[in-house]
């Protein structure tokens, strides 16, 4: 599990720009091909994975509800017991209260790490799928710029002399740089939203702190 994660993490830290770029200087589509296949195949590994933790958590956490209603039916008929001066029953009774409490304290803490485990799945899954959603995007962009490439390649070899092969060379250039400026601009553009981002993640946490300063103030005020 933890290794699939890793290479979710690396496929969804993945610089799209750059892919792009290597394949723009390869003037191929097979590296932008290869990482869409290693994201899907991620992908499909990812959904089984999610579904089978997801089907383990809901089983551990019915069976840890089970041991906790007994906890609390046992702890009530100790407190019944006592009241009836039935002290024997009440040992007995506790001694099986302790040994269920300690059994769905062990199916807590299971239920608890299996549902984390569960809700990071899911949220790798949410986000390796907008990468490919992303990726798939780019691809058909670089793949409408290339064709136009060549296309114009193949005009202007129609053209005799040294007049005709500059302007297929020239041609191409003017695709290759057009689509570097796109990539700047989209290398930029994350640069600043990564700024964004973090200046709202600060205002959130600082939220957060001032919240929870107030309700203690309110809590020792009785408030």
């Amino acid at each position: 599990m933890a290794a699939l994660l890793d290479r979710v993490k690396t496929l969804i830290s993945a610089n799209l720009n750059y892919i792009v770029s290597q394949a723009l200087k390869a003037n191929s589509m097979a590296v932008v091909d290869e990482y869409i296949r290693k994201v899907e195949d991620n992908l499909e590994a990812l959904e089984d994975a999610a579904a089978t933790v997801g089907g383990e958590a809901k089983t551990i956490k019915r069976k840890f509800d089970d041991l906790d209603a007994q906890t609390k039916e046992l702890d009530r008929n100790i407190d019944l017991f006592l009241t009836q001066g039935k002290e024997d029953l009440a040992q007995a009774a506790q001694y099986r209260y302790n040994t269920v409490k300690r059994l769905a304290d062990t199916y807590g803490e299971q239920a608890r790490a299996q549902e984390s485990e569960y809700k990071k799945l899911l949220d790798a899954k949410l986000k390796l799928e907008a990468k490919l959603t992303e990726a798939k995007r780019e691809r058909t962009e670089l793949q409408a710029m290339l064709d136009l490439a060549k296309s114009k390649e193949l005009t202007h070899k129609v053209v005799e002399g040294v007049g005709g092969v500059t302007g297929a060379q020239g041609g191409m250039q003017e695709i290759r740089d057009e689509i570097q400026r796109r990539l700047d601009k989209a290398t930029a553009q994350g640069e600043i939203d990564a700024t964004r981002l973090d200046n709202q993640m600060a205002e959130a946490l600082e939220k957060d702190t001032i919240d929870r300063q107030l309700a203690a103030r309110k809590a020792r005020l009785g408030m």
